[in-house]
């Protein structure tokens, strides 16, 4: 697989697999990462992997960037997928439409479709869980079916309550804390996706695969 390393800023190395949502490509990020945090050195402060990308972070106080891109290209080839962390299998109940899924009615109006049929696309599937993202526990998945691929909201909402779960572009996520966001929600969900008390945690890790059920549909 084609991958390229760049230098980004004084202080990081990315290492870029590809340009699309892809799974297989998506699963060589991880499997790289895993294999990377075994034996880092002395310098390497934090990976971070991302759809097609790997950021390294390091300290050049203490290593270069010729010497962090050197033990990456010496380990890359070594890195098995085994060598990720085992896949979990979740299943993701939801409560549809209404006060939970503000925006279940106005995607199901830009699709041409019933608030019905567009729970039916949603939960019709298993998603991949691609990457952690922009808060602490927020799962990145896919891919969505096309006939639910819907842009964002023009404008972002202030706050979106913690458990919601939303639609953008081709992606499906759920917000594990209240926060800002412009995802579309559907609907929401009484999981716990962020406890920091606990051994783990996040409840979803790049991997998994979520398959979302049908709690109940106020449309």
């Amino acid at each position: 697989m084609d991958r390229t390393l760049l230098p980004l800023g004084d202080s990081a190395l990315l290492i870029h697999f590809g340009d699309d949502i892809d799974l297989a490509t998506n699963r060589r990020v991880h499997s790289v990462d895993a294999h990377l945090r075994l034996h880092p050195p002395a310098g390497v402060v934090e990976l971070v992997p991302a759809y097609a990308t790997l950021l390294v972070h390091y300290d050049p106080l203490v290593i270069s960037y010729a010497e962090v891109a050197e033990w990456v290209r010496s380990q890359m080839d070594r890195a098995q997928e085994a060598a990720a962390r085992p896949r979990a299998r979740i299943d993701v109940p939801v409560r549809y439409g209404g006060e939970h899924g503000p925006d279940l009615r106005s995607v199901a109006e830009l699709h041409g479709a019933t608030a019905s049929q567009i729970v039916r696309l949603h939960t019709s599937r298993d998603y991949t869980v691609f990457m952690m993202g922009f808060t602490p526990g927020f799962p990145y998945m896919g891919r969505l079916d096309d006939g639910l691929v819907t842009p964002r909201l023009e404008t972002p909402r202030t706050r979106v309550a913690a458990g919601s779960v939303g639609i953008a572009g081709a992606q499906t996520g759920i917000y594990p804390i209240d926060s800002p966001g412009g995802w579309r929600i559907l609907g929401r969900t009484s999981l716990s996706l962020f406890d920091l008390s606990a051994a783990e945690p996040f409840l979803f890790a790049p991997g998994d695969t979520v398959r979302f059920m049908m709690e109940s549909l106020d449309a």
